[in-house]
């Protein structure tokens, strides 16, 4: 204890002698850490905002929508349109053992009609698997269940910009009744309000949701090619974030071999991959938090440069005091050691400070309402540790040559040292 009380006297001393220089080379430093620990911050802060936008779709999922084909295949013709069906899903959930799940989506305008008000909407017959792909809440009575698709049953879940169309300001229940296309349904389920910014084929809270059997049968496509198992497209999940790639692989071979076309026609299907947009965006924010986190990085090494001129003037301060030191038995290493030691002491109160300061200002900033695409400024232990290493480094680097120097003078030169 007596050691390190000696140790920060001596630093405290030398700021004091070297006031100016010792407090813009305290501030780079501290400015440097706090750069660094803020803009990884606000790197991860935009990362985990894309991910909590594309979570309003569903966590990891894909959807493919089909399309025409763009080569010859099978002694068929180019330019096909291909319609996607209820045996797709089947035979991705049997052969694609790289895909955690899989529903199919039927989706259809509709007139609601209550005896308040009425409107056309969105109708999409789904499973009841169907709410957990896609994140779809429910506040208020139940989703979708197996036996409701097993009946076919006339029952809805409805998002809540149709609850207000239909039914205004008034209280609305699970069993409240509404009619779709002239058939009376019953409702199970009601969303409360979801903030999306992302969809496919429309907000969630205007559409409402009935078995994928009941839409098949009481509200088909108005389409002279129907038939019952046509789907409008189909959504997944992978097993895996690692095998993301393989399992949309083994989903386009299915396909294929189902429709006829090359699993590498582009144009057969178009997918939406939000897996692989999310790795994009990570990418993206990645880079650029290296590059910014470079120029704060260089920042930190102009504050090392002060710290070593500092280290620099003290040593040359305390040349005498070096030479009766090495005069009464102070060995070279124990003089290399005690200003190695200052200068990393000097370095790391300043980069302490300056992590204080990046650590205060962005638990502000985590108090204020969320924005939208931006989660923050989480300082995470390995941001942390990244902007401490680094520091460390900035900080031995910069103390050492001063260190070295007054370990390097002998006692005769140093007591013959004059100011």
């Amino acid at each position: 204890m007596t050691y390190l009380h000696e140790l920060f006297g001596q630093v405290v001393s030398s700021l004091l002698r070297n006031k100016l220089r010792s407090f813009l080379t305290m501030a780079g430093i501290a400015w440097g850490v706090a750069s660094m620990v803020l803009i990884v911050a606000m790197g991860d802060g935009f990362k985990v905002g894309q991910r909590d936008r594309l979570k309003q779709l569903g966590e990891n999922i894909v959807i493919v929508f089909p399309g025409r084909t763009e080569k010859q295949a099978g002694g068929r013709r180019a330019g096909r349109r291909i319609r996607l069906d209820y045996d797709d899903v089947r035979d991705i959930r049997t052969e694609c053992f790289l895909v955690r799940y899989v529903v199919a989506e039927l989706q259809n305008p509709a007139r609601a009609v209550t005896p308040f008000n009425s409107g056309t909407f969105s109708v999409m017959g789904v499973e009841p698997l169907y709410s957990q792909i896609r994140s779809i809440p429910v506040d208020r009575g139940r989703f979708l269940v197996d036996r409701d698709d097993d009946a076919a049953s006339r029952v809805a879940v409805i998002g809540d910009n149709v609850r207000k169309q239909l039914f205004g300001e008034r209280p609305v229940a699970p069993g409240a009744n509404l009619a779709i296309n002239g058939l009376a349904f019953r409702i199970v389920g009601l969303m409360p309000p979801k903030t999306q910014n992302s969809s496919y084929n429309g907000l969630d809270s205007d559409k409402i949701y009935i078995p994928y059997s009941t839409m098949v049968r009481d509200a088909p496509l108005a389409d002279e090619n129907f038939h019952p198992g046509i789907v409008s497209d189909l959504v997944y999940v992978p097993a895996s974030l690692d095998g993301w790639k393989a399992a949309r692989e083994q989903v386009l071979r299915v396909l294929g071999r189902n429709h006829r076309f090359e699993p590498d026609d582009s144009g057969a299907t178009f997918i939406w991959d939000t897996v692989e947009n999310a790795q994009l965006v990570d990418t993206i924010f990645t880079s650029m938090t290296i590059f910014l986190g470079a120029i704060a990085v260089v920042t930190l090494t102009l504050g090392g440069v002060g710290v070593m001129n500092i280290m620099l003037v003290t040593v040359a301060e305390r040349t005498h005091e070096i030479g009766l030191r090495k005069a009464v038995g102070a060995t070279r290493g124990r003089i290399l050691a005690d200003f190695l030691l200052e200068g990393i002491l000097l370095a790391g109160l300043s980069g302490l400070g300056g992590w204080f300061g990046a650590y205060g200002l962005a638990a502000a900033v985590n108090r204020l309402p969320k924005q939208e695409m931006f989660g923050g400024l989480p300082v995470s232990g390995t941001t942390t540790a990244i902007a401490f290493a680094a520091l460390g480094i900035v900080a031995v680097a910069s103390a050492l040559w001063p260190a070295w120097r007054a370990a390097s003078l002998t006692p005769v030169e140093a007591l013959r040292y004059e100011r």
